[in-house]
């Protein structure tokens, strides 16, 4: 097995011991090296955005102060859901690896492809209102994003 996909599935079978959530822990690494790993943290935090990747980004991010992680790999125990997919995206991760996929969640009631699926809908509860105070917004952060180092 590769080093660092068992370094995620320890950190993934530490999470399921402490019962934060479900089988899934992701290791982030840079030029060799670990520098993030985390765990599904679902249950503990009571927030659902605590997948084991995200909370990986999160602390890789600190550790390097940075929010672009393009030179480094997330190593993950299963195919990254959409929200997971989007802050991969964010963060520019180079490489994702990961083990199991969407049909091996599934067995556990974890239905990633339905938001797939659903993601581009627009959703009905969802109302455009006072555009006028964003475009306000994207005016005052205009004037110092040169200064904002990502």
């Amino acid at each position: 097995m590769n080093k660092f996909m068992e370094l995620a599935y320890q950190e993934a079978l530490k999470g399921i011991s402490m019962k934060h959530g479900g089988p899934f822990g992701a290791v982030i690494v840079k030029d060799g090296t670990v520098i993030a790993q985390g765990h599904n943290e679902v249950l503990l935090r009571n927030d659902p955005t605590a997948h084991a990747e995200i909370v990986a980004i999160r602390r890789a991010c600190e550790f390097l102060r940075t929010v672009d992680l393009r030179e480094c790999v997330l190593y993950t125990t299963s195919k990254p859901c959409p929200m997971c997919k989007g802050a991969i995206q964010w963060s520019r991760l180079q490489k994702v690896v990961y083990s199991g996929d969407y049909e091996d969640v599934r067995k556990l009631n974890f239905d990633d492809l339905y938001f797939f699926d659903t993601f581009n809908q627009e959703d009905a509860a969802w109302a455009k209102i006072d555009h006028e105070h964003f475009s306000k917004l994207i005016d005052a952060f205009q004037d110092y994003k040169d200064d904002i180092r990502y």
